[in-house]
């Protein structure tokens, strides 16, 4: 099976990458990872990265329903 994929992730939309940098901040804080940005994501666990972008989606969806109102 092929892929398209080349092993990195890409913004559709490159100028939302600030807006999602910030969510991530947010969020990491939430959960309890302080300073998340400037921490080795290596030295995380799977779990703990994990969280970080399930709780992002949970925010942008949470966000896009409160649109719809």
């Amino acid at each position: 099976m092929s892929s398209n994929n080349s092993g990195t992730n890409r913004a559709l939309v490159p100028e939302a990458k600030a807006g999602l940098n910030r969510l991530k901040t947010e969020v990491a804080s939430e959960i309890g990872l302080q300073n998340y940005e400037n921490q080795d994501k290596e030295n995380l666990s799977s779990r703990q990265n994990g969280s970080v972008g399930g709780y992002m989606v949970k925010h942008m969806i949470e966000s896009y329903e409160q649109g719809l109102k």
